[in-house]
């Protein structure tokens, strides 16, 4: 092996031995958004989110309530369509609601999540549309994402606009 081919192997080892312990990530979601977060405020979720992944075309705009800390109104743009309205409204649609906070419990497990609740185009059945969106906050931003697997990076996410 040549003079210049060691060294370079030597530090392309370090690197590869380094990258599985280098990262102080804990879960698939922390590693590409941030930690799932164990609270959050009106004032910290109101704004308009852009959709990422599976996501991607969707907007979402939260308003805070004045007289009510932790919820507000809701406006989804694309927003997925549940299976019981799709022959109504296609595979997406334009609509409105409310939003509200939903604190997690006491075990480090439970973290609290948005829920969403849909009266425009018209009432949703509970559960027939995307109406559940963990909360994840890191780099001082607050991003919104489908719990699916906690082991992937989630595939529908939100972030916030401008970012």
């Amino acid at each position: 092996m040549s003079r210049t081919r060691l060294p370079t192997a030597a530090a392309l080892l370090a690197l590869l031995t380094c990258l599985p312990g280098c990262s102080s990530a804990s879960t698939a979601v922390e590693g590409c958004m941030g930690k799932q977060a164990i609270g959050a405020t009106s004032g910290e979720l109101a704004g308009t989110y852009q959709g990422e992944g599976d996501a991607e075309g969707v907007t979402l705009t939260l308003k805070a309530s004045e007289s009510k800390p932790g919820s507000g109104t809701v406006t989804v743009h694309d927003w997925p369509t549940g299976d019981w309205y799709q022959s109504e409204l296609g595979e997406t649609f334009d609509g409105s609601g409310t939003w509200s906070v939903v604190q997690g419990g006491t075990s480090a497990t439970e973290f609290v999540h948005l829920s969403l609740s849909f009266t425009a185009p018209k009432r949703f059945l509970e559960g027939d549309t995307l109406d559940s969106l963990s909360i994840a906050q890191g780099d001082e931003r607050t991003y919104l994402y489908a719990d699916d697997d906690p082991d992937i990076c989630p595939a529908f996410r939100l972030r916030p606009q401008g970012d």
